[in-house]
């Protein structure tokens, strides 16, 4: 049994080496670590790209390749037959390659085994505080995370054979297609298979997400009470980028408590489908106490599945902006937050470096409609002098200027040309 399965993984491998590959941005970073001892981790959500990336980063390694997303190997009790097996295959090999490695009962201990046994191992996982805590526990200090989301507009671009340089992009041609394509990343995401393929996106992403809900979280968490999760992840579908509080939200949505409420949540982070977003203080106190906002992995999600009778192009923007800084760095909580003035104005997005907020984002998808230009300069020259920070943007849909409000200069800069810069 096991022999015919790794037989046909294989084969699923030596496709993947052929198949065209969009380099990503991340590739510089694993690459400098391919040779090292440490365990390589790459996380990500389903369908974000890990195992085209990891085949091709190790592809001249030619690895031996295990994909745990398959039940009968899951089942497996003496991995030890897993490793003949491997050896049979493709003989005296030091380099092993295991997808979807949460999925195996145990592997931590099994890793840090092979590990110690001189094998350079690249794993990847779909759930990332499951593996963080169980690599933080079986091999600190010995592992490296990379972490793959969906494609970036760069990479999008990049994936549809876009190619021009900075100087063209006024051009009318070029902003033309330029602006098509953002709307089509915006209103459907890049999910890599999606975007590569020419997918119908809503049948794509409906069946993703479902199977991701029930792999990811009902099954693994066995959860009895399954339609809580989906009310949830409905709710949070229909709300991004909105405040919430748990309380409210629980007494909503009929959870028993708050505890059940954050615990489900958590599992919707742990599975990269929602990011939960702190309002900033320099209080802990107050920021554990303070609403949140949601967001989701991609855009195409909300476009799929949400139920509004159109999408909010302002918050799908918004959207868009926080996925943008999570693909070049920035980590929810911990420098990246959204802010509210002592006068209740809100900011979308403030970015710290260290202990000082270094700048601060606004999002807005039209400013020529009747009061949002001075709302959202308003709000933002507030916070400017609360924070003491300087650096004021504002990403619109496609207009470019700059304004000044109570002596703050403030810069207003199309999310598109924004997006191309980034990274």
């Amino acid at each position: 049994m096991i022999k015919e399965i790794l037989i046909k993984q294989k084969k699923e491998m030596e496709v993947l080496f052929k198949k065209p590959y969009i380099e990503r941005s991340k590739i510089t970073q694993a690459e400098k670590h391919l040779n090292s001892d440490l365990v390589k981790v790459v996380i990500g959500p389903r369908r974000a790209g890990k195992s085209v990336f990891t085949a091709h980063l190790f592809k001249d390694k030619l690895p031996a390749y295990v994909n745990f997303d398959e039940e009968n190997l899951v089942r497996l009790k003496n991995y030890d037959e897993l490793i003949k097996e491997l050896y049979a295959m493709y003989g005296e090999n030091k380099y092993l390659l295991f997808d979807e490695i949460q999925n195996l009962p145990g592997w931590e201990l099994f890793i840090n085994r092979l590990h110690r046994a001189g094998y350079n191992i690249l794993l990847t996982g779909s759930n990332a505080k499951l593996l963080s805590k169980e690599l933080a526990t079986s091999l600190t200090g010995r592992h490296i995370p990379i972490e793959i989301l969906p494609f970036s507009f760069k990479e999008f671009l990049k994936a549809k054979n876009f190619v021009f340089k900075q100087e063209e992009m006024a051009l009318p041609e070029i902003k033309g297609r330029l602006l098509n394509y953002f709307e089509s990343y915006l209103k459907d995401g890049g999910f890599p298979e999606l975007v590569v393929k020419n997918l119908e996106p809503t049948g794509y992403l409906d069946t993703l997400l479902d199977s991701l809900i029930f792999k990811d979280i009902v099954k693994r968490h066995k959860l009895r009470l399954a339609e809580r999760i989906y009310d949830l992840q409905i709710y949070l579908l229909n709300n991004f980028a909105s405040e919430f509080s748990y309380r409210k939200l629980a007494n909503q949505l009929d959870f028993n408590s708050v505890i059940t409420l954050e615990k489900y949540l958590r599992y919707l982070e742990e599975a990269y489908l929602v990011y939960v977003l702190s309002r900033y203080s320099h209080k802990a106190g107050e920021r554990l106490a303070s609403p949140k906002k949601a967001y989701l992995v991609d855009n195409g999600y909300i476009t799929a599945k949400a139920v509004q009778a159109s999408p909010n192009n302002g918050k799908l923007l918004e959207n868009l902006v926080f996925t943008e800084l999570l693909k070049i760095g920035y980590q929810p909580n911990h420098n990246l937050f959204y802010y509210k003035t002592r006068n209740g104005k809100e900011v979308d997005f403030i970015l710290r470096e260290g202990l000082k907020v270094k700048i601060l984002i606004q999002v807005a998808y039209r400013v020529d409609e009747l009061g949002v230009k001075d709302r959202e300069i308003k709000a933002l020259a507030e916070a400017s002098e609360e924070l003491k920070c300087d650096n004021l943007i504002i990403l619109t849909w496609d207009y470019e200027g700059e304004s000044v409000c109570q002596g703050k200069k403030i810069k207003f800069l199309p999310a598109w040309q924004w997006l191309v810069a980034a990274g």
